[in-house]
């Protein structure tokens, strides 16, 4: 069964909606037992990080989060509050990543997206942004920025399986992570940024892979099928 933390986010219907299209049984909690007890948990949320901090830490659900043993999934303000710290109400968060989280500074200047295209850089980063992934890609632990390029993502991560060589994906935030060790996705909007995370159980996106057709399809897939024990 899956598990979807429930706390004071929207986007959390699109969630359940995405898994009931693939069959997969799901509920969503803020229960600690039901979290715990879960073949694999996802984290979504769209909203402010400081009120949604808030509930977890009433709750509990902060500590319990940061203690799952099962595979995780945070999405979009799921993946921010694993970071140590947002500038959106100056929150402290989950400290899973090791990355802060920062507000887009609009640019006025057009660029020119990976997709070919000239846009300017507005704030919120909302739409279809491009991905590659390259089979070639030797990662740097140290330096990720190194080899992970714009849009490229690291193929030898469970949540990369089956993926094409261009795809795109659904964003929407006006926040985003620095790019650290754990990233195994950039993309590019204003500044490179961690698109995709990732630390032994812990998955997270940016974008919403429930939003994002058959590609994010193909991620939530890969996530349900990832062992109950990795990373323990």
């Amino acid at each position: 069964m899956i598990a979807i933390v429930k706390y004071n986010a929207g986007n959390i219907g699109s969630v359940t909606n995405a898994l009931h299209r693939l069959g997969i049984e799901n509920k969503v909690t803020d229960d600690p037992a039901e979290l715990q007890a879960a073949d694999k948990v996802i984290f979504p949320g769209v909203g402010e990080a400081g009120t949604a901090m808030k509930y977890l830490r009433e709750r509990g659900l902060d500590k319990v989060i940061k203690e799952l043993k099962q595979p995780v999934l945070g999405i979009c303000l799921g993946m921010q509050l694993m970071c140590h710290h947002s500038e959106e109400g100056n929150t402290d968060c989950l400290g899973i990543f090791d990355t802060p989280v920062k507000l887009f500074r609009p640019s006025r200047a057009l660029r020119q997206a990976p997709s070919g295209n000239s846009q300017g850089e507005k704030v919120p980063h909302m739409g279809w942004n491009f991905l590659n992934t390259d089979d070639q890609l030797e990662h740097n632990e140290s330096d990720p920025s190194e080899n992970l390029k714009s849009g490229i993502l690291d193929p030898r991560s469970l949540l990369m399986q089956g993926l094409a060589k261009q795809a795109d994906v659904y964003y929407v935030h006006s926040y985003y992570a620095e790019i650290c060790k754990h990233t195994i996705g950039i993309c590019d909007y204003i500044l490179p940024f961690s698109s995709m995370l990732q630390k032994d159980n812990f998955y997270a996106t940016q974008f919403h892979p429930e939003k994002s057709a058959g590609v994010g399809e193909q991620i939530l897939k890969n996530f349900i099928s990832i062992p109950v024990n990795v990373g323990i």
